[in-house]
């Protein structure tokens, strides 16, 4: 990677950036040779640009925004790069909420609604193309000869349907700036800071919830990028059958490179910290180390996403053996899993609670835990008091959409507490896990962890299994398993 160039090491090369200084000189840089870099380039603009294929969705997202909240101004960043050590960053996701709104994914943008006097009127804030007449496109760190093309303002236009203006000059103007504003927090501390006495942290979070709870019921843009995350996914899953000889000889590490790559060449990245959890690592609810030995005879609990181009991700759970075989006790345990999961996604349709597809998976595990002797019964009193949490661990699902663990800042009453919907899409994804430590159980249930999970949408008459590609009971994965192996 190209190093910037230090006053104590001068000399330019082609490996070299030059970073312009604060005192205004360029280390390294003639006249001649600034003046030669501002002519001698094509016009690359480009015209007759088509909207993004959401650009109809997003403008609903804004109007109803717009209604929610009339006669205040609306500030939603997109967030700035975040720096991973020293002078590199991490890769850029934009905002949940800005990404929700515009369908744009770049740096440093801000999308702004402008209270009128029937509604609002957006305004989309980004970074211009390079200035070449400065300098600014080969001689700054995030110029586009360093980075790559923007798109320009008026492309932008185009692009999004919303009017353009240069991002640099919006501090200022919100300072001075009158009338009611709330802003969602947390990704861009410039703007935040032009607000400072204009917004107050009650009204910005009811902001911030009122996007959350938006994404509750999926249109049909978004339950098709989930369709698209989940069959990524599925094949993402099948590459990581074909190398378990592979883990084997190393790590973790090549189940988590093996997905990630599927990830990349099919979507913008994965969704989320992959889990590639091998033996009593499959315990650990969140394994993300993946840095653990992959061995015969033992389970890969693989917990991963594809996230679309779209920013939309899947969040898939299996729970494989090694070898391609369960062991009777492995094959217990997994098929305890599956019966719970099983009476959960029944339990998934419109009109139901939200906490019914929990409560119906806990009680099958429960039922289990009883059976085998290792929590006393009944039933009743173990979920009354809830000891079978010690093996069953976590919740059973989650909202799901451009989050892995969508809607976060949803009120309780809209979704723990709301009755299921059409277009709502939740994971369904009960567990087992026995501790390697864990003293209470028999010796041969220790380090053995078990999860099944798949993305499951509300239907107008039930559900439909998103993540149906890939096979759940038992005999089907040893059979899916071999025929990839073969």
């Amino acid at each position: 990677m190209a190093e910037e160039l230090t006053p104590e090491t001068p000399e330019e090369t082609e490996d070299q950036p030059i970073k312009q200084r604060k005192n205004g000189l360029y280390p390294g840089v003639s006249d001649e040779l600034a003046e030669n870099m501002k002519s001698g380039w094509a016009d690359t603009e480009l015209h007759g640009l088509e909207p993004i294929a959401q650009a109809d969705r997003t403008a609903e997202r804004r109007a109803a925004l717009s209604a929610r909240f009339p006669g205040e101004r609306l500030v939603i960043p997109a967030g700035k790069l975040k720096t991973r050590s020293n002078d590199t960053e991490y890769a850029f996701r934009a905002s949940t909420e800005y990404a929700y709104l515009t369908g744009d994914q770049t740096q440093d943008g801000v999308l702004v609604l402008e209270p009128t006097e029937d509604g609002h009127e957006a305004t989309i804030y980004l970074l211009p193309r390079s200035n070449r007449e400065n300098g600014e496109f080969w001689l700054d760190g995030q110029g586009e000869l360093w980075v790559g093309r923007r798109h320009s303002l008026a492309e932008a236009e185009q692009l999004l349907g919303i009017p353009a203006k240069d991002v640099r000059e919006l501090a200022d103007a919100l300072r001075e700036a009158t009338g009611p504003v709330r802003a969602v927090r947390g990704h861009d501390a410039g703007i935040e800071a032009a607000l400072t006495d204009k917004v107050t942290a009650e009204r910005d979070e009811e902001l911030r919830v009122y996007l959350s709870e938006a994404r509750l019921i999926k249109d049909s843009f978004e339950v098709a990028e989930l369709e698209k995350a989940c069959a990524a996914t599925a094949r993402g899953f099948e590459d990581v059958v074909k190398v378990l000889d592979k883990a084997e000889a190393t790590s973790e590490r090549y189940i988590e490179g093996t997905f990630f790559l599927r990830a990349r060449v099919e979507g913008n990245d994965i969704g989320y910290g992959s889990i590639c959890a091998a033996g009593p690592h499959a315990t650990t609810l969140h394994w993300v180390r993946n840095d653990g030995d992959v061995r015969s005879g033992e389970l890969l609990l693989l917990d991963a996403g594809v996230e679309t181009n779209e920013l939309y991700t899947a969040d898939i759970t299996r729970t494989l053996p090694i070898n391609g075989r369960y062991t009777d006790l492995q094959r217990k345990i997994y098929d305890a899993v599956y019966e719970a999961q099983e009476a959960g996604i029944a339990a998934v349709k419109p009109g139901a609670a939200y906490r019914d597809f929990h409560d119906a998976a806990q009680r099958v595990l429960a039922e289990k835990l009883v059976e085998w002797g290792l929590v006393e019964g009944p039933v009743e009193r173990v979920l009354e008091l809830g000891l079978q949490r010690r093996w069953t661990l976590h919740g059973t699902g989650h909202m799901l959409g451009m989050d892995v663990h969508d809607c976060a800042a949803a009120r309780t009453e809209a979704y723990v507490d709301t009755t299921l919907a059409p277009g709502m899409c939740l994971t369904v994804e009960p567990g087992l896990y026995f501790q390697a430590d864990d003293l209470t159980v028999p010796e041969e249930y220790r380090g053995i962890g078990v999860r099944i999970e798949d993305d499951i949408l509300v239907t107008e008459d039930g559900n439909r299994n998103l993540s149906d590609a890939l096979p759940r009971r038992s005999d089907e994965v040893e059979a899916w398993m071999a025929s990839l192996k073969g």
